[in-house]
């Protein structure tokens, strides 16, 4: 087999092992001149020598644990952007597939008229799904790069949580799911900006609704908790599995059937939240102890 003329590149533990012993034989040099110039004493040379061999070799050491540790992480970063990319196809081509097949039905034109129309809204459908798609990931993308800014401000948490429950209460009885808030009293405001955590709050309890079986039940809690406004939406639907309990906030993951299609779409409802509640300086997870379902929670700082 011909090889490429293109020069091979030179690995990261190469290159830092050849910058460690560079330097050790720069000092090595420099003793032996001082020595030689009678600037220093030959018990003298030899004792900075040593010490010169001595910190060059765990320089090199050091330096391959550098490597191996940044190694690592291109790696890992490297099968995320695989995994993204596969994700991203998959939920791409279901829709991009179904669209192929509704157009060329529509256009051998052998098709009915009120078929004709059910084929239309079914496209309508899928090229909102494909938007709503496109969309999140691009927010998805500007919040993890903080290429967002919102106006934050004084929120009143009892009054938002009873506003989005108050939304989501339709949604709720047509499943025949109770859904209600349990505010504790006297709770502080948060700093945040209130149309993206009702954005979290709706996307929580819209899931929690989901998966919550007829005569289930879901509830928002809200406490101060410290420094911060603690907000908790609870239901007794099937929970998640132990396995996926810490990847369900990560886009796309594919778990088991609650965690891999948390908001209905993509799976990216749940990355989101997370993107949102920490570029307010909170933070998001599953709380532990609940006898039947999930209990996610999250927290805001609170207005000082």
């Amino acid at each position: 087999m011909r090889r490429s003329g293109r020069p091979r590149p030179v690995s990261l533990r190469a290159q830092f092992a050849f910058t460690g012993a560079l330097a050790v034989g720069q000092l090595v040099v420099l003793v032996a001149l001082a020595d030689a110039f009678m600037i220093v004493s030959t018990k003298d040379a030899l004792v900075i020598a040593a010490i010169a061999v001595y910190c060059g070799v765990v320089s090199v050491l050091v330096g391959r644990l550098l490597a191996r540790r940044v190694s690592e992480r291109l790696e890992a970063e490297e099968r995320a952007r695989r995994s993204l990319v596969a994700a991203v196809s998959h939920d791409l081509r279901t829709p991009i597939t179904s669209l192929k097949l509704l157009v060329e039905a529509i256009d051998d034109g052998i098709v009915s008229e009120d078929a004709r129309k059910d084929y239309l809204a079914r496209l309508s459908t899928h090229v909102e799904a494909l938007s709503a798609l496109i969309d999140d990931l691009f927010e998805l993308s500007r919040l993890e790069t903080g290429d967002l800014r919102w106006s934050m401000e004084q929120v009143r948490v009892d009054e938002l949580v009873s506003e989005t429950v108050a939304a989501m209460t339709p949604a709720a009885e047509a499943k025949h799911v109770a859904v209600r808030a349990e505010l504790a009293g006297g709770l502080a405001p948060a700093s945040a900006n209130p149309e993206q955590i009702q954005r979290v709050l709706f996307n929580l309890i819209q899931n929690a609704i989901r998966h919550t079986p007829a005569d289930g039940s879901v509830v928002v809690r809200a406490q101060r908790s410290g420094g911060a406004v603690e907000i908790e939406v609870a239901d007794t639907g099937e929970g998640i599995a132990d396995a996926d309990r810490a990847r369900v906030f990560e886009a796309f993951f594919q778990g088991g059937a609650r965690a891999a299609r948390s908001d209905g779409g993509a799976g990216l409802g749940l990355a989101i939240a997370r993107a949102i509640v920490e570029a307010h300086g909170g933070r998001i997870w599953l709380a532990d102890g609940a006898p039947a379902g999930t209990r996610v929670r999250f927290s805001l700082p609170a207005s000082s």
